[in-house]
């Protein structure tokens, strides 16, 4: 099974360029992404995103904290495209989590999510609120688990394992770090990665030989040492 590739973004003009990336299969976004972008209006902007990216699907974030809000934006967001899949954290700003809302929304057939998932615990929870055919996405934030000392491929291997009754549901690794995590993924079988820019760029190194990198460092080296003059 291949790992699809998805781009972690907000800004509408990097946006266009990584939409016209055959490796790029579909977006993901977050409130703090969108501040960052400069969005000042979230649903225009979030429609802007999705137009841009019509033919690839586009997951945007619920930023409500209680149930009754957090359902309420999941509809509204769902109806601004057939490509939008709407992210649910898995729990809420106090810890609750959120399988009452998880469940409602799956009952209505609305792609889901699922995101601030760190451990295969919270997969379980997450399965046990799904039908057997809804489409779902769980994120689990492998980059930030390993930012504070934690061991996320324990946890992936075992949610995917959970995972292989439900054919619809995607197992995402998110919060990338660095672009061997993209072959950390491929080896474990997460269906999705989801990479931003920076990261996206350096793939184009996949495939180079150790002595052609080698060579490629010393040549940098020299070429800077060049330009500084350096003497001894």
């Amino acid at each position: 099974m291949s790992t699809k590739i998805y781009c972690d973004i907000a800004d509408l003009r990097s946006i266009k360029k990584y939409y016209k990336m055959d490796l790029v299969k579909g977006f993901t976004t977050n409130p703090s992404l969108m501040r960052k972008a400069g969005a000042k209006n979230y649903e225009n902007y979030s429609r802007q995103i999705i137009k841009i990216c019509k033919k690839k699907p586009v997951s945007l974030e619920v930023f409500s904290d209680d149930n009754s809000s957090m359902f309420n934006q999941a509809k509204k967001i769902n109806s601004w495209g057939k490509n939008v899949f709407v992210k649910i954290p898995v729990t809420n700003s106090k810890g609750k989590f959120t399988t009452e809302i998880i469940k409602k929304l799956c009952d209505e057939k609305i792609k889901l999510n699922i995101t601030a998932v760190y451990s295969s615990a919270q997969t379980k929870k997450i399965l046990s609120s799904i039908n057997i055919d809804s489409e779902v996405i769980i994120s689990i934030f492998a980059g930030r688990a390993g930012d504070a000392g934690l061991d996320p491929i324990p946890e992936i291997k075992q949610s995917i394992k959970y995972s292989k009754k439900f054919k619809k549901v995607k197992i995402l690794w998110a919060s990338v770090r660095e672009p061997y995590n993209l072959t950390q993924a491929k080896q474990l079988g997460c269906h999705l990665i989801t990479v931003p820019p920076s990261i996206i760029d350096k793939i184009k190194n996949f495939g180079k030989k150790n002595n052609q990198l080698t060579l490629e460092t010393v040549k940098a080296f020299l070429k800077d040492s060049k330009k500084s003059n350096f003497s001894i």
